[in-house]
């Protein structure tokens, strides 16, 4: 035991802090679950908007990392898919910061219906483009026996993986967003969503290109120590 934290720690704690992250970003629509509270004069309201929000919000990281997980049985294109992933992210974070208008889309679905809401947004912000390349460091091939590298269980092991982190990801944001809407609700009140209220567009972009440049970083460094 020498104390030092594995990788795989290393990318699990991402998926949480990225969900904490996305918990406490408004975008992401705790205030909806602190209106619904408020509309119906009854702090149930707040938990039920929560879990809608909640199920929108991890089937749209689901969603995104479906392809690379049926993808992960092609051994062959394992380190091309990470950095092909990483490009795709920062890609996504640059347009972001040039383009920050929503699109319009967004506008049409009402806010009543907070689980497709919820699902749009993610979509459209890149909440679960940014998790693709923690979740294919996690789902690494050469994590699992030689003696089981069929390409079913390499599929199947992809597909729990991707449930996996799609749950440990929006439960840390269900969770950080819950506590900021209830609070909110039950103490901080209206004035502090008016005066607290930022834009986090061009943070939010910046995090993409992270994200994706430190990924890149990971595998040069991975395919210099291979090499």
């Amino acid at each position: 035991m020498n104390g030092a934290v594995s990788p795989q720690a290393v990318l699990w704690l991402a998926v949480l802090a990225s969900g904490v992250y996305h918990g406490l970003n408004p975008a992401m629509g705790w205030p909806l679950a602190v209106s619904n509270a408020l509309m119906q004069r009854r702090s149930q309201a707040l938990f039920v908007a929560l879990c809608y929000l909640a199920a929108g919000h991890a089937l749209a990281i689901l969603l995104m990392m479906l392809p690379f997980a049926m993808l992960a049985s092609v051994l062959a294109w394992q380190r091309q898919m990470q950095i092909g992933a990483s490009l795709l992210v920062i890609g996504f974070g640059l347009v972001l910061l040039m383009r920050r208008r929503h699109p319009r889309v967004l506008a049409r679905i009402p806010p009543s219906r907070l689980a497709l809401w919820s699902f749009a947004v993610a979509i459209a912000h890149g909440a679960g483009l940014m998790l693709v390349p923690i979740y294919l460091g996690l789902c690494r091939a050469d994590d699992i026996d030689s003696a089981h590298k069929a390409a079913q269980t390499l599929i199947e092991t992809s597909l729990r993986m991707a449930l996996s982190v799609s749950a440990a990801h929006a439960a840390a944001m269900t969770i950080a967003g819950g506590v900021l809407a209830w609070l909110v609700y039950r103490y901080l009140g209206l004035r502090f969503v008016s005066r607290s209220w930022f834009n986090l567009d061009a943070l939010w972009a910046s995090s993409l290109i992270l994200v994706g440049g430190v990924s890149l970083a990971l595998n040069a460094a991975a395919a210099g120590f291979s090499g």
